[in-house]
């Protein structure tokens, strides 16, 4: 009998025990922890913390094949929409330069024939960026749109080349002059001088730009900026800058842009 009822308990008890593991315990449920560095709202929902602050650097190019940097202050005005200051610095080329060498020479230097200035733009503006698509996920893509206006000064330096001068010895001397396309031919033309010869004789031309584009973001960090803007932009002048000769000059640029921002956001 005993050793029958030890046999019975043998089944009965573990069998107990597991089913009192498995039963919630009504009268004293088990506290509820969130996982480290989280914040839980609602049904687990992620809090989103909204960085006021944001500083991004990036390079840009443009159709006018052009290179540049650009800078860029933005701060929340709203949830969605942010207030932003930039400063771009970049230069322009007429469609219309070829870069050639003299061909009597095999050591010369290559130089665009016709070019009287070397245009470089410096902007100065405000604007605004407003989201159309918020990141689903810290993987995802945030969309905005961004619209700019500002001052835009362009900087034309002259070109500077240096020119062959023939002795009565049938020999050449060089000497770096300003281009005059009155006075030089292509045969006349060494090739190039040093960039910066000519940079005190620089006129600057006033006026405005405009931009509006579409700004990617697409950074896997909260606090960090990574993003691709493309877009157009507008620069407009007081006046026909003379970027080549006798070529038909303009002073109004449209462009498309693209811009590869990188930054950091802070509270």
């Amino acid at each position: 009998m005993i050793q029958r009822f030890f046999i019975f308990s043998l089944f009965i008890f573990p069998t107990t025990l597991c089913f009192a593991q498995t039963v919630p315990d009504i009268l004293h449920p088990p506290e509820s922890t969130a996982p480290a560095g989280r914040q839980i709202q609602g049904m687990g929902d992620e809090v989103k913390v909204l960085y006021r602050n944001e500083m991004v650097g990036g390079l840009l190019a443009h159709t006018y094949a052009g290179f540049g940097l650009n800078l860029r202050r933005a701060k929340h005005v709203t949830g969605t929409r942010k207030r932003v200051t930039e400063g771009e610095f970049t230069y322009i080329r007429d469609p219309k330069e070829v870069k050639t060498v003299n061909p009597s020479f095999d050591n010369s230097k290559g130089f665009y024939y016709g070019k009287l200035n070397t245009l470089m733009v410096l902007r100065l503006g405000t604007g605004f960026q407003n989201v159309i698509f918020k990141k689903p996920e810290k993987s995802g893509v945030e969309i905005r749109y961004v619209t700019m206006v500002g001052f835009s000064l362009g900087i034309a330096k002259p070109v500077y080349l240096e020119i062959l001068h023939q002795t009565a010895s049938n020999t050449y001397t060089l000497s770096t002059e300003k281009y005059d396309p009155e006075k030089y031919t292509i045969d006349q033309i060494y090739g190039r001088a040093p960039f910066f010869k000519g940079f005190g004789e620089s006129k600057l031309y006033p006026g405005g730009y405009a931009k509006l584009g579409l700004n990617f973001e697409y950074g896997s960090y909260d606090d960090a900026v990574k993003a691709i803007e493309c877009g157009v932009v507008v620069d407009a002048y007081s006046s026909v800058i003379p970027i080549m000769a006798n070529e038909t000059n303009r002073q109004v640029f449209i462009g498309l842009y693209i811009n590869v921002l990188y930054g950091r956001k802070w509270f």
